[in-house]
């Protein structure tokens, strides 16, 4: 695999470590700015609110630049972000830097996701997408316990001068290892020309699927701590660790995931959801016990980021004329089904169904996302999309990326 590809994977190990660090230190946030817990929640809801707003807005409005360029851009936003949240007198302040650092989450995966796999064979397309998020996988071993912990013992603004220094070595790897790259070619009408190409069924339906399958994941790990210590009976001091199984779960899942993609992947992603469902649904059962409890969380990061490459490339080929606002849009949607699906197990645990409800609640969004997969595939057909279908391994020539290669559309090989 290229070395590029490690670029990408550093830019999205930062960009992985800032997102859920906040979660761990807003006791040390709320005590410090003096506000409440459920106030200092609000700042992972504005970095979420962030890559909402600027997955697609960014991408859209970057469509005509070169891609390395656009990714050392968004890098540089994401430095100063964190630099500012370092800076931040107070919460409003801190909260509008939050926000900032959040806009170029999406739009760096989606513009990424193109230029990894323009620099491979178009049989490991999947695999170098999941290479590049390995880098947020391993945020979630590595970078957030370790970010965590000097928050704890430095303060937690320490923290963020640290994220920030992980993005300057983002920037210094992106423009030694990104491939130079000409601007390129916006569709006809721009900005109006970019849209127009996501008004398309199969690009929502693949939309629809991702905020499904993904909002099953966050229903239930929203609410995991609670699980293993009112259901399983560990010690809250023994979660961190746990949840670091979660992690190493979702770095093999997604390793797993981007291999078997570029072999099949429209199965790849039946499986995942399938096994995911199956992981959630027996969840009441595993958290009798510390053993099969620490399994359910390594299988939980598993199934789910087994999906996440062959959503990337899903959405990628549907929208082919405008790759990156789709790909970045994509990221915009993982974001809503983080946000949704939290919501959504809350809402069962208030109901006081049980400690483990939220899992099976997950378990009823992943059969939604099998549901909509299915109508995705019937779509295919009908229209006769090889790809969609399943037809056959992707044989197709790169997406529109980097470097001196054009791009052509992919197809499929019966």
């Amino acid at each position: 695999m290229p070395l590029a590809l490690l670029a990408l994977a550093v830019g999205a190990f930062g960009i992985g470590t800032t997102e859920f660090v906040m979660m761990g230190l807003l006791p040390d946030v709320a005590d410090d700015l003096g506000i409440s817990i459920p106030s200092a929640g609000h700042l992972v809801s504005a970095y979420a609110l962030g890559v909402v707003v600027g997955a697609p807005l960014l991408a859209a409005v970057t469509a005509r630049m070169s891609r390395r360029t656009v990714l050392i851009a968004l890098m540089v936003l994401f430095v100063v972000g964190n630099g500012l949240s370092a800076l931040a007198p107070d919460d409003h302040w801190l909260l509008a830097a939050r926000l900032l650092s959040g806009l170029p989450h999406g739009a760096f995966f989606g513009v990424g996701a193109v230029v990894a796999t323009s620099l491979v064979a178009p049989e490991r397309r999947a695999r170098s997408v999941s290479l590049m998020f390995l880098g947020l996988t391993v945020a979630n071993i590595v970078g957030v316990p370790a970010a965590t912990l000097m928050g704890q013992h430095l303060g937690w603004r320490a923290t963020f001068v640290g994220v920030s220094v992980i993005g300057l070595a983002a920037i210094a790897s992106l423009a030694l290892l990104i491939p130079r790259d000409n601007a390129h070619a916006a569709p006809a009408g721009g900005l109006r020309g970019e849209l127009a190409a996501l008004r398309s069924l199969p690009v929502w339906l693949a939309f629809g699927t991702t905020i499904a399958g993904f909002a099953a994941l966050f229903a239930a790990y929203s609410y995991i701590t609670p699980m293993l210590t009112d259901a399983a009976g560990f010690a809250e001091t023994s979660v961190t660790l746990l949840l670091a199984l979660f992690g190493v779960g979702a770095t093999a899942g997604n390793l797993l995931g981007g291999r078997l993609a570029d072999r099949a992947m429209r199965a790849t992603l039946f499986g995942g959801l399938a096994a995911l469902m199956v992981v959630l649904a027996l969840f009441p059962l595993l958290m009798r016990t510390g053993v099969t409890a620490a399994l359910a969380v390594l299988l939980l990061g598993t199934a789910s980021f087994a999906t996440s490459s062959p959503l990337q490339l899903m959405v990628m080929e549907k929208a082919s004329a405008a790759p990156s606002l789709a790909s970045s849009a994509n990221q915009a949607a993982f974001n809503l089904a983080n946000a949704g699906g939290a919501w959504i197990g809350g809402i069962v645990l208030a109901a006081g169904h049980g400690a483990t409800s939220p899992a099976v609640a997950g378990a009823g969004l992943a059969v939604l996302g099998l549901v909509v997969a299915a109508v995705a595939y019937a779509v295919d057909v009908r229209r006769g999309d090889a790809v969609g279908a399943g037809a056959g391994r992707l044989v197709a020539a790169h997406v529109p990326g980097t470097g001196a290669e054009a791009g052509t559309k992919a197809e499929a090989r019966h």
